[in-house]
């Protein structure tokens, strides 16, 4: 699965101190509905291949509009796809993972609501419930469909940032469940995943060099060169009518 945003975190002035789920969600299917597909398919991931939602999505504490895509993919493939998401849409980092790989060693909960429940602010909601239980929980998560995924994400020493154990980090999320009153939820999957994060410094390589690396492919970097500029032209038009700036 490749977790990601599509507004950039760099390079283009943004406003977005009032900026509304509404907002981001409208900008972000707009480039769902044409440019991610391309970037993919650039990347070497035909269409047919990937299933794209937008979703919440949480990071430190904040939900905003994301992208989930899941498909038949290699790891190879999934990091070069990261890599080219990234780079147009300007992110920091794209999360790649996978469930119950046999490999993995990132712990991972899958809560999940009763059918159609999951929207951004009840989302939100319990994103805030589980950090009041433990603020480790606060990290981020992605979603779904009407399941919330929390991953026990590890640094470049493999230390979970959220301070938990794997057993730890369930068990909390299992409270914050049974205390949660807005909506009813359930643990219905935990287990071990693979997952990392593809990323690109952007103070110290602004014009993408860690993607660009990861990419090896100079034919590629130019192409994926022309679609961040449609992107960046799209986001500056809805930017203004979004009074972004």
């Amino acid at each position: 699965m490749l977790s990601y945003e599509v507004i950039p975190s760099a390079q283009v002035a943004l406003n977005l101190d009032a900026a509304t789920y509404e907002q981001r969600a409208a900008l972000t299917q707009a480039v769902l509905d044409d440019l991610a597909p391309r970037v993919l398919a650039a990347a070497g991931l035909a269409a047919e291949a990937v299933r794209t939602e937008l979703t919440p999505g949480g990071y430190l504490l904040k939900t905003n509009a994301s992208l989930q895509a899941r498909g038949a993919m290699t790891e190879n493939q999934a990091i070069r796809a990261a890599a080219a998401l990234g780079y147009v849409f300007r992110q920091w980092s794209v999360l790649v993972s996978r469930l119950d790989d046999e490999q993995g060693d990132t712990g991972y909960v899958v809560m999940a609501f009763p059918d159609g429940a999951l929207t951004p602010d009840l989302a939100q909601d319990f994103f805030e419930s589980a950090a009041a239980v433990d603020e480790g929980l606060g990290g981020g998560y992605t979603a779904f469909g009407d399941e919330m995924i929390f991953f026990n994400v590890r640094d470049g020493d493999h230390q979970p940032y959220s301070g938990l154990d794997d057993m730890a980090f369930a068990a909390k999320l299992g409270q914050t469940a049974g205390r949660f009153e807005a909506a009813p939820v359930t643990v219905a999957a935990a287990g071990y995943a693979a997952a990392l994060f593809v990323g690109n410094d952007w103070e110290a390589a602004p014009g993408g060099e860690d993607y660009a690396a990861g990419l090896d492919d100079a034919g590629l970097v130019a192409a994926l060169d022309g679609l961040r500029a449609e992107h960046t032209a799209l986001v500056e038009r809805m930017a203004g009518e979004f009074g972004w700036r």
